[in-house]
């Protein structure tokens, strides 16, 4: 039996930063070691590739591997910086009209052979897309953010993972802004927590670099840990390596966020 760790990157509603959230948990799981290809699912709307600046370097797809028209080898665009991570690119959109669960396990299975880690970047949704990409997947992380609308979206996506059997299946709460939370303006952490049921794995703290990164096709787990939303990818991907790391609390990080603008407008400038 396969050691490998496939995991499904998904979400109920569209936006929520799933995408972004696997290039990072790539790059932060290969820098770290362990051999990680990132399997871009979303055959309709892909972008994976860009948010890793491997646009320019894709040949082939996972189209020409599953009709045997190239290699593994060929299909898969290793990333310049990071050698432990590979991206098997997304195919034409047509593939949509006849790709089937079986074809998906049957890329999934070739790269089990291959990797510590596959990672499936998920079409947001709950249509063939979604079932084709869960049917491969033997793990989840569901990624929202505390808004009403996605997380009720996760929620059902949640109730179809259990009932195909993946698990475990854990929680990442992205965009989470402390000061709209302590006001009341979002979901807390424990709301979110409470409805879906789920794990936490992590908290991703709303971070301006996120766009930066993402527009530069850099993602933040490259360079150091210097932005909140940094650390906290490279945290995910310790907690799946089985690291006990604490989880940052909101309040807190409200209060450090009060202690050091009151040292910037403390300080003296000469």
């Amino acid at each position: 039996m396969s050691t490998t760790r496939t995991i499904l990157i998904c979400s109920g509603k569209g936006g929520v930063g799933k995408t972004t959230t696997t290039a990072n948990l790539g790059i932060a799981l290969a820098r770290r070691g362990a051999s990680t290809v990132v399997l871009d699912a979303d055959f309709g709307l892909r972008n994976l590739d860009l948010l890793l600046g491997l646009e320019n370097r894709i040949v082939y797809t996972a189209q020409e591997v599953l009709a045997e028209t190239c290699r593994l080898e060929q299909a898969l665009v290793k990333h310049k910086q990071e050698p432990n991570l590979a991206l098997l690119p997304a195919g034409n959109p047509r593939m949509l009209e006849w790709l089937t669960p079986k074809d998906m396990q049957a890329i999934v299975a070739l790269l089990e052979e291959r990797f510590d880690y596959v990672l499936i970047d998920c079409p947001a949704g709950i249509e063939d897309g979604f079932k084709n990409a869960a049917a491969a997947a033997r793990e989840a992380v569901v990624v929202t953010t505390p808004e009403v609308a996605a997380v009720r979206d996760a929620d059902r996506v949640i109730g179809l993972l259990n009932t195909q059997g993946v698990s475990p299946v854990q929680l990442v709460l992205n965009r989470v802004r402390p000061k709209m939370m302590s006001t009341q303006e979002m979901l807390s952490v424990d709301d979110v927590t409470d409805i879906l049921a789920l794990p936490l794995l992590g908290l991703v703290f709303e971070d301006e670099q996120v766009i930066v990164s993402t527009n530069r096709g850099e993602p933040l787990t490259l360079g150091p840990a210097n932005s909140p939303a940094s650390q906290a990818y490279t945290n995910i991907a310790g907690r799946l390596q089985g690291e006990d790391i604490p989880l940052m609390d909101p309040a807190k990080a409200r209060q450090g966020l009060r202690a050091k603008m009151r040292r910037l407008m403390q300080t003296k400038i000469f």
